[in-house]
């Protein structure tokens, strides 16, 4: 039998196994004879129908299906075959299925796709599993697309145009008619919705539904980021001119409705760039020797209606979109930087949580609800920090925000050291409990009017910003608490961080131990510990940035959902999101459901709100991957102007392919390729985490500190590549 006959036979036999599996899962209660099977497979012919009796016989003897009667099969319980899956697309074009509930991914090799994309749902079929070799199968079919819409760029034919997808996980171009290009020139980048795929043709068709403009300017590339995850740039015309008629004008009958705390001191600290300040304390010392302090948010809800198109525009979005050069809000302006925004010396609705502190940070009352405020100050974190550092209310010129020197009231300045002093109790109480301290360095960029970047800083966390925080975990926190505690239990929103993966745990400790670091397993508590000594430790060290990354990566991820099971990095039994219902509708849900509950409301619908906390979390990741594309981006752009320049880097990444090299100055990150380091041939040794050279054993290990050069920039493709700089040269 020539080799091609035989490889038909080879497929048609599959295909018959998988029809036998088909139908007896189908319908896993009843049994069937080979004529009913052969009939709803649609075999006819002799040579088929002999394979079918032969494939059940077979079956049969290695126990994968079961003959309960004579000559009448059924599928054996727990052994399915056919399994729904969602697709992980390698860079090779090969895939794996992440099959809920089964311990190994399924290998899918690239001619098996049958036409499925990166994080499609499938139905796939899993080959019988052979000795000691990983699960393989091959779709059978898209349940689910993920997305249908790629940003790619137009190579234009005479009658006609295909688009290449600038995702490196796209396999596939897509072909565009003529009628359907939507004015779109030959080399633009565009965004193109597959609106169909014949079986009998290599590419999908599709239209070009947006042109995003020429590949590597500046604003094509930041839409491009945006159009990738689906997140828009501006609102609906009709969306804004809904939000443009709200009545936001504060009403003496409104305020007759709140707690009227125009009186107390109130102000507002925030990044001194800050368009919106969605949250404000206030401070005043009780006759009793306690503080009172309220944490008050913008009742953003009091506008955002529900069942209107704003706020179905709101739900959509979910959440603002901080990239590097612009804010893309989860609300239009009037609301966002308006009447949502809590500035100084005007009346502002808002929803509070007030405490009453002793001199140790217990909370002696509580108290939430609907406010009114008026602001007293707005202050910069750097101003605030400038009061905490001397206690001085002396405001230089170099850090003040109203660009000249002057000075704050001491009773703000009073307000200011209590609370601080307060929230460093309440911090040290939650390191006690088993909090984990991220003070990851954030990259930062100094930009000129052109958007071009000049400088890279660090934005530091210092005690003006974790005494925001602390209060702001208090509220947050104990709105949980007192909607989580009651009987009988009520739905809500909860911010929940499950335990850490033990595996990517002691993959961890593999890593952290080369830099003589050690984490102790005995107990969630020394854990915990071990983890913040490890964070506190690395600081100011060369490894840091790749340890603070490495140790997050081995965390679960915080995700919404109406299941509290506490929050593991805070070390909270109850949490949830309050404080930024501008710029997060989780948090307008929660003050929702609050309002509700205090007006004794009965429990709100479980399934609606899981839906609505899985879209939330869905739309917070995608968000947070188009920052983190925005940062890499402007990284890229700044180091073009870099290229003629020595750095030093630390080796953050190890792979097959080559190292990955983090600078230590900016924190840009870039790859050598394995096969442009000279002078050997490199070998990836997966349990060293490094590459060793096969003739001189010279080795590249995660840590290591290297210099390096920029070798290019691409900008479309958002990829630094580097040069290797050998030691012996320097």
């Amino acid at each position: 039998m020539s080799k091609r006959n035989k490889k038909a036979k080879n497929h048609r036999k599959n295909e018959i196994t998988k029809g036998i599996f088909t139908v007896l899962e189908k319908e896993p209660n009843k049994s069937f004879n080979y004529k009913q099977i052969a009939s709803k497979i649609n075999i006819t012919d002799a040579q088929d129908r002999n394979t079918l009796i032969k494939r059940l016989t077979q079956l049969k003897e290695k126990k994968r299906i079961q003959e309960v009667d004579r000559g009448q099969f059924k599928v054996l319980e727990n052994t399915k075959t056919y399994h729904e899956g969602t697709v992980d697309l390698t860079g090779k074009g090969h895939a794996y299925i992440v099959v809920d509930g089964m311990d190994d991914d399924v290998f899918i090799p690239s001619n098996k796709l049958n036409k499925a994309f990166h994080k499609d749902k499938v139905e796939v079929f899993i080959y019988p599993r052979k000795k000691s070799k990983k699960l393989e199968g091959e779709v059978v079919r898209v349940l689910e697309r993920y997305k249908t819409t790629f940003v790619g760029i137009v190579d234009m034919q005479k009658t006609f145009a295909f688009v290449r997808p600038t995702d490196f996980r796209m396999y596939t171009d897509i072909f565009v008619s003529k009628d359907k290009l939507a004015d779109a020139k030959d080399g633009e980048k565009v965004l193109v919705e597959i609106t169909d795929w014949p079986d009998d043709v290599d590419s999908p068709f599709g239209r070009i539904s947006q042109v995003l403009g020429v590949p590597g300017e500046h604003d094509t590339e930041i839409h491009s980021i945006l159009a990738e995850y689906g997140l828009p740039y501006s609102f609906p015309e009709d969306v804004q001119k809904f939000a443009d008629g709200l009545d936001t004008s504060i009403k003496e009958e409104e305020i007759r409705k709140r707690k009227d705390l125009r009186n107390v001191l109130t102000f507002t600290i925030d990044p001194k760039d800050a368009k919106d300040f969605d949250d404000a304390l206030s401070f005043q010392k009780l006759e009793n020797g306690n503080y009172e302090i309220g944490i008050h948010i913008a009742d953003v809800s009091h506008y955002l209606q529900k069942d209107t198109i704003l706020d179905d525009e709101a739900y959509e979005r979910a959440t603002s979109v901080y990239l590097v050069d612009r804010v893309v809000p989860m609300l239009p302006e009037v609301l966002s930087n308006n009447a949502c925004s809590l500035r100084p010396n005007e009346e502002k609705y808002t929803f509070s949580a007030i405490f009453e502190l002793d001199e140790n940070a217990t909370i002696r009352n509580q108290w939430f609800g609907r406010t009114v405020i008026d602001s007293n100050e707005r202050f910069a974190y750097e101003e605030a920090q400038h009061i905490i550092e001397t206690g001085s209310g002396e405001i230089p010129e170099e850090i003040s925000i109203r660009e000249t020197a002057y000075k704050v009231s001491d009773e703000v300045v009073e307000a200011t050291l209590k609370m601080d002093e307060l929230a460093k109790i309440m911090r040290d109480k939650r390191m006690d409990q088993g909090a984990l301290s991220f003070d990851k360095v954030e990259v930062r960029f100094n930009l000129d009017e052109n958007n071009e970047p000049v400088g890279v800083y660090f934005k530091e966390s210092k005690d003006a910003n974790k005494l925001i925080e602390e209060f702001m975990l208090l509220a947050n926190r104990k709105v949980a608490e007192f909607i989580g505690k009651q009987k009988p239990k009520k739905t809500f929103v909860y911010r929940i961080h499950d335990d850490p993966d033990p595996d990517k745990l002691m993959a961890l400790n593999g890593i952290v131990s080369r830099f003589g670091h050690k984490l102790d397993f005995k107990d969630k508590k020394t854990i915990s510990s071990s983890l913040n000594k490890l964070l506190e430790d690395v600081k100011g060290k060369r490894e840091q940035n790749m340890v603070d990354t490495l140790t997050i990566r081995s965390m679960s991820k915080a995700i919404y959902t109406i299941d509290n099971i506490g929050h593991y990095g805070l070390a909270f039994d109850y949490y949830t999101h309050f404080t930024s219902p501008i710029r997060r509708y989780p948090d307008v849900m929660v003050h929702r459901l609050l309002q509700h509950y205090l007006d004794d409301g009965k429990s709100a619908n479980a399934e609606e709100f899981e839906k609505k906390c899985k879209h939330s979390s869905d739309m917070e990741y995608l968000a947070s991957s188009a920052e983190r594309d925005s940062i890499k981006y402007m990284q890229i752009k700044f180091m073009q102007d870099h290229k003629d320049e020595e750095f030093r880097g630390v080796i953050s990444g190890v792979t097959e392919w080559g190292i990955y090299v983090e600078i230590i100055s900016n924190k840009c990150e870039g790859m050598i390729r394995i096969r442009d380091i000279k002078g050997d041939y490199f070998i990836f040794d997966e349990r060293e985490y490094a590459i060793i050279g096969e003739r001189t054993k010279k080795k590249y290990t995660l840590g290591d500190e290297v210099t390096v050069m920029v070798k290019n920039t691409d900008l479309i493709k958002r990829h630094l590549d580097f040069a290797l700089i050998p030691e012996d040269t320097k």
